[in-house]
């Protein structure tokens, strides 16, 4: 295949991945732009292979079988509460791809055209430099990443003494690495900056609290595309490149958005996180307040009676698998006449996204579905606010405790509605380790367990 052809099917791929995230920006076109994607990375794959470049197949088609494999087992396995986690598992995939292909190129120069060895091209280390050092940060922070969302290691922030003065000594450090293997092209540079870079990974993300887990992903996502463009031009490869870019790119919205609904500024999530500390955890946990606990007849009695219903969906439904039994409530209440919506918060579960995925593997109607700003109004006409599972994007000191390490976030109004059914596991503390005062509202009604059991109790005594 000659340069031209391949060029004119890389432009048609970038086109497609362009389409696909502009797909991806809207429930109703989410299929559509994933067809895109996939038709994308159809052509740019055939393309590449077809390139006289390609020399041998049999390590490709080694690679491709035991990662589609792989892929296949994963995708026929995976649970959509694991989702969030096995994100953070693939970008952490990436960024070691972009390793590996920068410690292959700056030891055989030769192969990839960028010179020779010890005299490769000033932009090539640039280049090269860039791409290994966010590659190594992508790879251990989306580990830890993975970690914390797994539940392996702890989501409330790990601080320790010094963080921020450590973790500014190591960027300072890496960027000065960086530097001198422009310069000099040493190899102990060069493996050096990997040690800091996989270092940095690990102190940036380790001090951050589950509360901003999702922009956190959404950031990592952001790396690995930058991690890929960085390799892309090592390999001299225009699609990488502007795929790498328009991953890079679109995270970093993301995250600037995310940031921006938990009114939040990036640096201040990058430097310390929030959740999770123990000396303020006991305000609403000493027994000085009491919730009143209710059944789930309690609530269809309630919520039959009621003329305006607001779900609200969080973690906890994820984990339970509720979403299914949940659309069957809301067609129960819609069939007695109910006025049903669903608000959904955009941190609400692990990844920005994560309660719309759901939803919509229920097949809950898209129209019935609003984000924050186009709900919290409505909190204060609504006879019921049935909380599923959700607990920090709930909780009313965001707005009026300052002392509250989620102060200033914005949270969903459920406290205005005249009855609020919040259902969870128990009285204890959500994912970012905070009390919620909501629990003990004179308009609250707690129903403990199973967020799918007591959805189905509540469908049954409905039906009774």
């Amino acid at each position: 295949m000659s340069v031209t052809i391949a060029s004119l099917l890389y432009l048609v791929s970038s086109v497609l991945f362009i389409l696909a995230l502009r797909g991806l920006s809207h429930p109703v076109s989410a299929n559509r732009g994933l067809t895109y994607g996939m038709m994308g990375m159809g052509i740019a794959i055939l393309t590449t292979l077809a390139t006289p470049d390609v020399e041998t197949y049999g390590l490709i088609i080694l690679g491709v079988m035991i990662g589609g494999l792989i892929g296949t087992v994963t995708a026929l396995k995976i649970k959509m509460t694991a989702l969030p986690q096995l994100v953070a598992a693939f970008h952490s995939l990436v960024g070691l791809a972009a390793v590996c292909v920068a410690v292959a190129a700056f030891h055989n120069p030769e192969a990839y055209r960028i010179g020779n060895a010890g005299d490769i091209h000033l932009s090539s280390l640039i280049e090269m430099a860039l791409g290994v050092a966010i590659g190594a940060i992508t790879f251990t922070g989306s580990i830890i990443a993975w970690g914390k969302l797994q539940g392996v290691i702890s989501g409330k922030p790990l601080a320790f003494a010094g963080q921020h003065i450590m973790n500014a000594g190591l960027g300072l450090g890496l960027l000065a690495l960086v530097i001198l293997l422009c310069l000099s092209g040493s190899t102990l540079i060069f493996w050096a900056i990997i040690a800091v870079a996989l270092i940095l990974g690990v102190t940036l993300i380790v001090p951050i609290g589950g509360a901003d887990m999702p922009v956190i992903v959404s950031m990592l996502n952001s790396y690995s595309g930058w991690a890929a463009a960085g390799i892309g031009f090592t390999l001299q490869n225009p699609l990488l490149i502007i795929t790498g870019a328009l991953v890079g790119a679109s995270g970093a919205i993301l995250s600037y958005i995310m940031c921006k609904g938990m009114n939040r500024s990036f640096l201040s999530v990058i430097l310390g996180g929030f959740g999770g500390d123990a000396a303020q955890t006991t305000a609403y946990s000493s027994g000085d307040k009491s919730a009143k606990i209710g059944s789930a007849e309690d609530a269809a009695f309630i919520m039959k009676n009621a003329a305006r219903v607001i779900i609200v969906p969080g973690y906890g439904m994820a984990v339970a698998q509720a979403q299914h039994v949940l659309r069957e409530m809301a067609d129960t209440l819609k069939s007695h006449g109910v006025d049903v919506k669903y608000a959904i918060h955009p941190v609400a579960g692990r990844m920005p996204g994560h309660m719309n995925v759901l939803l919509a593997e229920a097949n809950v109607p898209y129209d019935e579905v609003f984000e924050l700003e186009n709900i919290n109004r409505d909190f204060a006409q609504a006879d019921v606010a049935y909380v599923i599972g959700a607990n920090d994007i709930t909780n009313p000191a965001a707005k009026n405790d300052s002392s509250s390490p989620i102060y200033g976030m914005p949270v969903l109004d459920v406290e205005k509605a005249k009855t609020v059914l919040f259902v969870k596991r128990s009285m204890g503390s959500g994912y970012a380790g905070i009390d919620n005062p909501l629990f003990f509202g004179d308009n609250t009604l707690m129903l403990l367990g199973d967020a799918k059991k007591m959805t189905e109790d509540i469908v049954k005594a409905m039906e009774a």
